[in-house]
């Protein structure tokens, strides 16, 4: 199975910081999918460069595409942007139980503007760009995703 994990940063992709969120949530897909091929990369917060990155990652069968990043209220923020234009169908429950999830520990998750949903039988799902935020959205989330996945792909339709 193939896995991606993008991380939007401007600061991140011309090395004024270091990626945490992007090896974090890395890490957590392998906990669930030891075996899963995951292809990482890093894009400055570029609408257009983002939308071409997830067709083209969806066009090459990853099965979940997670963005990192570029979900917040500033102005270069536009990965919802991006990920809407490429989605086919919204799966709104999957963003609102991360908000939901992290509101419990930090008021500011209402403020995320991630979303997700699919293209064809590949789901990309928007994570926040704080290591933190990143880890406690995915994990509020994980147990949902297989399924989803399977479902996705065309497999078992009800638990």
């Amino acid at each position: 199975m193939l896995l991606a994990v993008l991380t939007v940063s401007d600061r991140c992709s011309k090395g004024l910081l270091t990626d945490t969120a992007g090896p974090e949530v890395v890490a957590l897909l392998k906990s669930q999918w030891p075996d899963a091929e995951i292809h990482t990369d890093l894009l400055p917060d570029d609408e257009d460069a983002i939308a071409a990155w997830l067709e083209e990652t969806g066009g090459r069968g990853a099965a979940l595409i997670l963005t990192v990043g570029g979900t917040g209220m500033g102005p270069r923020d536009r990965t919802p942007e991006a990920t809407r234009r490429v989605i086919d169908r919204q799966a709104p429950g999957l963003a609102e139980a991360m908000r939901a999830n992290g509101a419990k520990s930090n008021q500011y998750a209402w403020l995320s503007r991630g979303v997700a949903g699919l293209k064809g039988n590949t789901l990309m799902v928007n994570l926040p760009g704080s290591k933190r935020g990143a880890h406690e959205s995915l994990e509020s989330i994980l147990p949902l995703l297989r399924h989803a996945i399977e479902v996705a792909g065309g497999g078992q339709m009800h638990p």
